[in-house]
């Protein structure tokens, strides 16, 4: 049986300290790249790398989940009363537009990327 060909063919080699060796191991390691190879690549060829937590969007949710309990509140008051007031609708109205523009920063933030 021949030999499969590669699709890359081409190898590059080069010296590194053992700091370089750390620091790259690290960076590596924090983009959560699979192979050193992977990763070098990226760096070399000038892809941007970028690292997402889920931090942001936990916060997020906690706030759209705040939110949510905001307007139930409400709706549970109108339900009770039989009667929609102007300020519950505003209220309501003040809430969703929060939110909107929760979802359009984050989103916002994301398509920067």
């Amino acid at each position: 049986m021949g030999k499969e060909k590669r699709y890359r063919e081409k190898q590059l080699k080069f010296r590194v300290t053992d700091q370089e060796l750390a620091t790259i191991k690290k960076r590596k390691e924090m983009m959560n790249f699979k192979s050193m190879e992977q990763y070098l690549r990226r760096v070399a060829c000038g892809a941007p790398l970028y690292t997402i937590t889920t931090k942001s969007i936990d916060n997020i949710a906690s706030d759209v989940s705040g939110i949510s309990r905001n307007i139930n509140q409400i709706v549970k008051r109108i339900n009770a009363s039989g009667t929609a007031y102007t300020e519950d609708l505003r209220q309501i109205k003040a809430e969703q537009n929060r939110l909107t523009e929760m979802i359009k920063q984050a989103f916002g933030s994301l398509l920067k990327i």
